[in-house]
């Protein structure tokens, strides 16, 4: 009776078992095909040949890039570009969120904007747009649209007019080539291409072998980013007023294994007021107020966690002084590595700093406005705290002699600037408190003697201590900025920048079909 009863338990359990497991089988292959349904890519090519007849239902063929893109409404979508040459500009909305564009040749697609003003590719408020395997040249600014509104090649733009929030994520990028160069046919053309390949607003991205030269801002620009999330890697930027800008982007944001070499600037990540808001730039893990920042935060310790790292980079012979400049690069000190204006808590760690003229790494307290220029009322004496430089390896840098003060050489650390400002210019900011830089660990290219401000800088500003004192420099250091300034002002008067050349091919994608069906690739 026992045993029957058991047995009826089971017979019943199983039934239900079998019952429960048909069901989930249905919802499952239901739930599979009402999912493949509403999310079956559609495959939007833009081609300059002749459109094939009667191609796949979800396989779509436009003249433009701009149709394409149009058509590609869900995320998932592909608009896939064939070789050409296309002169047009392109504009990415909201809609197009989470598309896929991509060339099918990095030097054989080619958005050409014939030193025209306007800008390549525009991601505006879209999230999860990738842009890959193309090449974007020759848009500029002038004719009334400012440098930071038209002259960009590739923007994912996040920026909504008069507020700080971040107001996209998700900018991807693979395989991308943007430059500004000369025009055989006009000389004044190939001098105001504004930012290679730049985001603003935005968080959470990835960047991996992408190339910029020629531009009078910067290569790459990532700016208004409080908590960066984000990834740039195997990147080349040659022949840009500055190799990589960073305006306000911070927190965990890694710069890696890429060569910033023959710009006027290699590296400059900075807090910046009034634009790309809110400040500072501060490297800082995790760090308090993120909605609401203090713009010159107090770093207590050297052991502070940094998340914004310099990390693995070749930065050399950041020399060139015929790049054409804009209003905002021109004003910044040329011939350095990597540049620290007022930033907080950075990581620069095992990179190879080499042949740059003035400093290997210049860092420096940042009063923003300068007095010297428009807009002083609303200065911030923004500090120059928290940051570490360790495990690098430098030479050559500092050779230039012709600015008569003596800082030049591997790193530079300046601070006093604010309390310069309160004797000469009435100001009042509180003490400098640029405290909290350490140093620890770095090849000099003299061991015995090495040429850094101040003298001392891996003894009495070495990691091991847990805190650090600023490091000085006042007057004499706001001196050889302006002299920094002055001669190269000087000397492009005497040899005006000129556009800068193409460059050569670069690598393009291995497999550009990835992710592409068959009958729905191209190539």
């Amino acid at each position: 009776m026992t045993s029957g009863g058991n047995n009826q338990r089971r017979r019943r359990l199983g039934r239900g078992l079998l019952r429960s497991a048909a069901a989930a089988l249905v919802l499952i292959a239901f739930g599979v095909a009402a999912s493949a349904a509403a999310a079956a890519p559609q495959f939007n090519i833009v081609s300059q040949g002749t459109f094939p007849t009667n191609p796949p239902a979800n396989v779509h063929y436009f003249n433009t890039i701009q149709q394409a893109v149009n058509a590609s409404t869900s995320p998932g979508d592909y608009v896939l570009i064939e070789d050409g040459v296309y002169t047009e500009e392109v504009k990415v909305g909201p809609a197009q969120s989470g598309i896929w564009i991509r060339g099918m040749n990095r030097n054989k697609v080619i958005l050409d904007g014939q030193w025209t003003v306007g800008n390549g590719i525009e991601i505006n408020d879209a999230n999860n747009v990738w842009v890959e395997n193309l090449t974007v040249r020759n848009f500029e600014f002038g004719g009334g649209c400012p440098d930071e509104e038209c002259g960009n090649d590739i923007w994912w733009n996040g920026r909504e007019p008069g507020k700080k929030t971040v107001n996209a994520h998700g900018w991807y990028g693979e395989y991308l080539t943007a430059y500004t160069s000369e025009n055989p046919s006009n000389p004044e053309d190939g001098k105001k291409g504004g930012y290679g390949i730049f985001t603003g607003s935005e968080t959470e991205g990835e960047w991996n072998n992408i190339y910029a030269s020629g531009f009078a801002d910067s290569g790459i620009y990532v700016g208004a980013c409080q908590e960066c999330n984000a990834t740039i890697k195997n990147a080349v930027m040659e022949d840009n007023a500055l190799g990589y800008s960073g305006s306000n982007a911070g927190g965990k944001l890694v710069i890696e294994r890429s060569t910033f070499a023959h710009n006027t600037v290699g590296i400059a990540p900075n807090s910046e007021n009034p634009g790309d808001p809110p400040p500072p730039q501060d490297g800082e893990c995790n760090r308090p107020n993120i909605e609401d920042p203090n713009p010159t935060p107090t770093i207590s310790s050297t052991k502070v966690k940094r998340c914004t790292v310099l990390r693995g980079d070749k930065i050399v012979d950041n020399n060139n002084l015929e790049v054409p400049p804009n209003g905002s690069t021109e004003v910044a000190p040329w011939g350095v590595g990597v540049e620290l204006p007022g930033d907080y808590a950075d990581l620069i760690e095992n990179d190879t700093i080499s042949g740059n003229p003035n400093a290997g790494v210049l860092g420096f307290e940042y009063p923003n406005p300068f007095p010297l220029f428009p807009g002083a009322e609303n200065t911030i004496d923004f500090q120059l705290a928290g940051n570490r430089i360790s495990s690098n390896t430098f030479s050559g840098n500092g050779y230039n002699t012709s600015n008569p003060v003596p800082f030049q050489g591997d790193i530079d650390l300046f601070s006093g600037a604010g309390q310069w400002l309160n004797e000469n210019y009435g100001f009042s900011f509180p003490a400098t408190q640029s405290t909290n830089n350490c140093v620890v660990s770095n090849s000099f290219s003299n061991a015995a003697h090495p040429a850094t401000f101040p003298a001392s800088i891996q003894g009495t500003w070495s990691c091991a201590h847990n805190t650090t004192p600023n490091p000085g420099g006042g007057e004499l250091a706001v001196d050889y900025l302006i002299g920094n300034l002055e001669e190269a002002r000087l000397y492009r008067e005497a040899v005006p920048p000129v556009a800068q050349k193409a460059p050569p091919e670069q690598p393009t994608m291995p497999n550009p079909c990835r992710g592409v069906p068959k009958y729905a690739c191209p190539s």
